[in-house]
């Protein structure tokens, strides 16, 4: 249970191995004036790194943020090769490789709530690209852990599509992660979609027939870029009656430092909204 702490248990934390899974593992950056032996709470934000695996980057972004709104920040770091040798994108899909990058999250989640006190099971959520895949699907599969997500610019998106399989749509979601889609429980959960309104490049994301992540259906993003993947992921929440706030960020391309201050804006409100109810 949450007690005394010592020197590396406030601030910028060290990485420390996930129990769970002692190949991934995570920082955290704790606020200075937490005390150990005190009664106040503090809610988590999680953040979810990119391809180029940048988790301290974006802990140390949100660290003003954090003493400003008495949260805790955890940023788990998922390191590439996990499924093979070179591979990049494993936990962008949630389960590969004989791991549960969601069910790991979870546990990291868990571990933190041991040692801080947390005003709540939920937490908020946010990654860019490759952290942009890895957060819309994880609202999919736990909308109920979740205070608020924010959705940054993934290249390949999940629609609630029920006529294809996963990655594409939702058809056989439950066969694979085990649990029904809630789409109740989704609509619930306040939804950000945040991206550049130049992130135009289809270098990185471009799909063809001899890709590794091409299956049935997926020639329907094949040529999209990111903006028209994120309106297309907007439009199949939507459509379900799940809302979303879409914010593009004039001028910006495929950066996500261009997108903390909205993003801790918006985290913001919802962390307002949260404490009134």
């Amino acid at each position: 249970m949450a007690g005394r702490l010592g020197f590396y248990d406030r601030g910028r934390t060290p990485y420390f191995a996930s129990r769970m899974e002692p190949r991934l593992c995570y920082c955290l950056y704790v606020p200075r004036e937490y005390d150990g032996q005190g009664g106040e709470a503090f809610d988590l934000v999680v953040l979810v790194h990119g391809t180029a695996r940048s988790a301290e980057t974006y802990r140390n972004f949100f660290e003003d943020f954090a003493e400003r709104e008495r949260a805790i920040i955890l940023a788990p770091l998922f390191p590439a090769g996990m499924s093979a040798p070179g591979e990049l994108s494993s936990y962008k899909l949630m389960r590969d490789g004989g791991i549960a990058y969601d069910l790991v999250l979870l546990d990291m989640v868990a571990e933190v709530a041991e040692r801080y006190r947390l005003r709540s099971d939920r937490f908020l959520l946010h990654g860019f690209s490759g952290g942009g895949h890895f957060a819309h699907r994880f609202l999919y599969i736990h909308p109920e852990r979740l205070m608020g997500v924010s959705i940054g610019a993934p290249g390949i998106v999940t629609l609630l599509d029920p006529d294809h399989d996963f990655w594409v749509g939702v058809r056989n979601f439950e066969a694979i992660f085990g649990t029904a889609l809630d789409i109740e429980a989704m609509r619930r959960v306040p939804v950000q979609m945040v991206i550049g309104g130049e992130d135009k490049e289809t270098w990185e994301i471009r799909l063809t027939p001899q890709d590794s992540w091409w299956m049935p259906g997926a020639e329907s993003l094949a040529e999209a870029n990111r903006l028209q993947r994120m309106a297309a992921l907007r439009e199949s929440l939507e459509s379900c009656g799940i809302a979303v706030r879409h914010d593009i960020v004039p001028g910006a391309g495929h950066d996500g430092r261009a997108m903390v201050s909205v993003v801790q804006h918006w985290f913001s409100t919802v962390l307002a909204s949260s404490r009134k109810g």
